[in-house]
């Protein structure tokens, strides 16, 4: 069992991850990096066209759905929920929160905006946002430097979470990059480098 990394990491570990993080997207293939940098507009597209055109419930539904499903899923359950069958195939705060965007609801007075949900949400809405960052499982590995399979990373922590973040922010600065590309074509590498080690059992809202 890994132990959590510290949620006041010190000048030297945000560097250490910083760099992790950089050194992940400059190792990135050109392929990789062309699905990273256009991951979010897809997305995008895909809530427009769910939604009929309105792109803030498209995006709250996927975001909502997305919490521990695969990529693939969370687009299935976001097309029933905009179909005749409706929400479900989900926990039932999921389905709730659902429930009151397609009711009219803001998402962002339905989704915690300050957790991961919220920030893909945004990154959704607007893939050129340059504020919004996804932490996930994977994107925690590419900032630490190693993969932690299924231990605990304590990603609910405000502070964890925060750091990351902060560290994705600062690579995207240096890279010359918007952190929501960052994140995402560290993603595609990351999750293509660990296909079929045994780590892609519990997978999480952005996974394929």
């Amino acid at each position: 069992m890994r132990g959590l990394i510290p949620i006041k990491a010190g000048a030297n570990t945000r560097e250490k991850y910083v760099n992790n993080i950089i050194r992940a997207f400059n190792r990135a293939t050109p392929a990789q990096k062309d699905r990273g940098r256009y991951w979010y507009q897809t997305a995008h597209d895909i809530a427009v066209m769910l939604s009929d055109g309105d792109a803030r419930a498209g995006a709250g539904v996927i975001a909502a759905l997305s919490a521990n499903k695969s990529w693939r899923e969370n687009q299935r359950l976001a097309e029933r929920a905009f179909g005749p069958e409706g929400p479900g195939g989900h926990v039932r705060d999921a389905v709730r929160k659902v429930e009151r965007i397609l009711l009219g609801e803001d998402p962002e007075d339905v989704l915690p905006m300050d957790a991961k949900t919220g920030h893909f949400y945004r990154c959704i809405l607007d893939p050129e946002d340059p504020d919004p960052v996804v932490i996930d499982r994977h994107a925690h590995d590419v900032a630490v430097g190693e993969t932690y399979g299924n231990d605990e990373r304590g990603l609910s922590s405000k502070g964890r979470y925060a750091l990351l973040a902060h560290c994705y922010r600062e690579a995207a600065m240096r890279l010359g990059e918007i952190p929501s590309v960052v994140q995402a074509v560290t993603w595609v590498a990351q999750t293509q480098r660990i296909a079929g080690t045994g780590h892609r059992t519990r997978e999480h809202a952005e996974d394929e």
